[in-house]
């Protein structure tokens, strides 16, 4: 709330809080007191004409608030101021005076800073003449500014106006206007700053809830975008979808969507996300809006997942109430309790589309809007699942929540050839290389696999088609090896022939070279005996020495050939 009005209500002025039955004025105001006196060291007066001492103390006590301890240490005043209509007769001008004179005892008694009165109608409920009521207003309004106090006043709503009256809205500085609807028979409070003088402020109107620690508000408009981005990834449990998301997983602190239609898989995927946090030693909390915590951990052991253990080492914690149970302020309030108790690393919400049944769609988007922020703020890695009709468009959510999301993933089932599978995609995961493909989604009682499905001329294939498409590769495979084999085998008989008849060519080769080099051998032979005898013959007729000398040159030359 002092992030709506930039910084809290206006020092030392007074503002109106203005509301019908049932609205939480008395409440407020009362947290506004307490609040001031245990965390601020700001003394307080409460001064109501409608309900007792005893009465407000019971009333509070809801709400945490000891008021009689604030009261015995000198903290807090409570003084009852009793009007009865019967009582009062009008005669001359009529004043206020009396109750200054009470108030500045009560304040000055304990040094108060703050002062609240409750409700203001009561004051005036026998007094008819509005030109006295106004003036007395703002002699109100003006003597608690003089005193230096931060007042907060209470009135009742009127049927076409803010208050009953409808000046005090006029007079005040500040004017909080509190709303208790029913809408489809689920019940919201909503708050909105009608006015505030000499300072910017929301306008918008804000859900607001009172619960057992008092009033809390979280607006969207006052959360900034400012969340810290971690670089570490954690694992999604499966591993072939960590293989779609780079290999690693999601971004720590991130959120994830997940949707499909029914049956496709959604819990189970949530839960071995969950699994998989709770053996890395941290801690995952699972919002369960549709299916007992009892009746999800039966069912994953049907997948070989079993959740039992996790739960009783403390490190996975389910928490399960139907949408309808109560509004979604109570919801947003009970999940931020259970997510401040146990400070969880990952929460997990199935199915955040449940929660339509507690509020409109506009309303349960700003509801998980808050919690996402929530999340991101605190570094929590959320994953939401979200279920989507049959015949609708698939990469849309039913809540309209897929822009806030880091990580979209969809399931969806697939009919082919008389049967129905599932497949699985990742539409986009922000900050990451991730796949583009379809994989086939097999649940089984080994767990969840993804599967990449086959893409032929006739487009996907899945299930037995798939099936019966890889034995058919299959078979072409062991034919084609087969042909192979055979075709080598022959490639060696054909070398083994063309091995022998080289072998052959060469052996009659060598042999032929042999009998050349007789031939040779012979010839060179028979040359030299001829020269040698005839040079013989020469010496026997005494021929010349030149004749001789030639020969016998003739003869070396032949011997050096052979």
């Amino acid at each position: 709330m002092d992030e709506i009005t930039d910084g809290g209500l206006p020092r030392g002025r007074p503002t109106l809080l203005c509301g019908g039955a049932g609205c939480g004025k008395t409440l407020l105001a009362a947290e506004f007191l307490v609040r001031g006196a245990v965390q601020f060291d700001e003394p307080g007066v409460l001064m109501c004409f409608e309900e007792t001492e005893a009465e407000l103390k019971a009333n509070v006590a809801s709400l945490g608030f000891d008021l009689a301890d604030l009261i015995r240490r000198k903290k807090l005043v409570v003084d009852h101021v009793r009007v009865e209509r019967s009582e009062i007769q009008e005669t001359g001008e009529y004043d206020l005076e009396g109750l200054f004179v009470r108030l500045n005892h009560a304040i000055d008694s304990i040094g108060a800073k703050r002062v609240v009165l409750d409700t203001i109608e009561g004051l005036f409920a026998a007094l008819p003449n509005d030109a006295i009521l106004r003036a007395e207003l703002r002699r109100l309004f003006r003597w608690l500014k003089d005193k230096g106090v931060t007042a907060v006043i209470t009135a009742e709503r009127g049927r076409d106006q803010m208050t009953r009256k409808g000046l005090e809205e006029y007079v005040s500085d500040c004017v909080i206007l509190l709303d208790h609807r029913v809408n489809e028979q689920v019940a919201t409070r909503h708050l909105r700053v009608v006015k505030y003088r000499g300072s910017l402020h929301g306008t918008n109107e804000y859900p607001f809830l009172i619960g057992n620690d008092g009033i809390s508000v979280l607006p969207i408009t006052s959360l900034g975008l400012n969340h810290a981005a971690s670089h570490e990834r954690i694992s999604s449990g499966i591993g072939r979808l960590d293989a779609m998301l780079g290999g690693r997983g999601f971004f720590r602190g991130g959120s994830v969507l997940l949707t499909g239609t029914p049956g496709t898989g959604k819990t189970s995927v949530a839960a071995f996300f969950a699994q998989a946090t709770a053996r890395r030693g941290e801690r995952a909390l699972f919002f369960a809006f549709e299916e007992s915590p009892n009746q999800i951990i039966r069912n994953m052991q049907s997948i070989g997942l079993r959740l039992e253990p996790s739960v009783k080492r403390g490190v996975l914690r389910f928490h399960a109430a139907r949408p309808t149970l109560y509004g979604l302020e109570m919801h947003l309030a009970t999940m931020f309790k259970e997510i401040l108790a146990f400070q969880p690393d990952v929460v997990i919400v199935d199915p955040m589309t449940s929660l339509l049944a507690a509020g409109s769609e506009s309303e349960t988007r700003a509801m998980v809007t808050r919690l996402i922020d929530f999340l991101k703020a605190r570094q929590i890695t959320s994953l939401f699942t979200s279920l989507t009709q049959e015949g609708s468009a698939l990469a849309q959510s039913e809540i309209a929540i897929s822009s806030l999301m880091d990580s979209w993933l969809l399931l969806q089932n697939i009919e082919s050839a008389g049967e129905r599978n599932r497949g699985l995609y990742v539409l986009k995961s922000r900050g990451m290389a991730h796949s583009n493909q379809i994989r086939e989604f097999l649940i089984s009682d080994r767990g969840i696999d993804l599967v990449d499905a086959y893409i032929g001329p006739s487009g996907m294939l899945v299930g037995a088609a798939r099936a019966a498409q890889t034995a058919r590769e299959k078979a072409a495979a062991v034919a084609g090896k087969q042909e192979a084999m055979r075709l080598r085998r022959t490639l060696e008989r054909k070398h083994t022939v063309v091995e022998q008849q080289i072998a052959a060519l060469r052996s009659e080769y060598d042999a032929e070279e042999q009998d050349a080099r007789r031939i040779d051998e012979q010839a060179a032979t028979r040359t030299l005996a001829l020269t040698t005898d005839r040079a013989a013959l020469g010496r026997l007729r005494q021929a010349d020495v030149a004749t001789a000398v030639g020969a016998r040159k003739h003869a070396k030359r032949s011997e050096s050939m052979r």
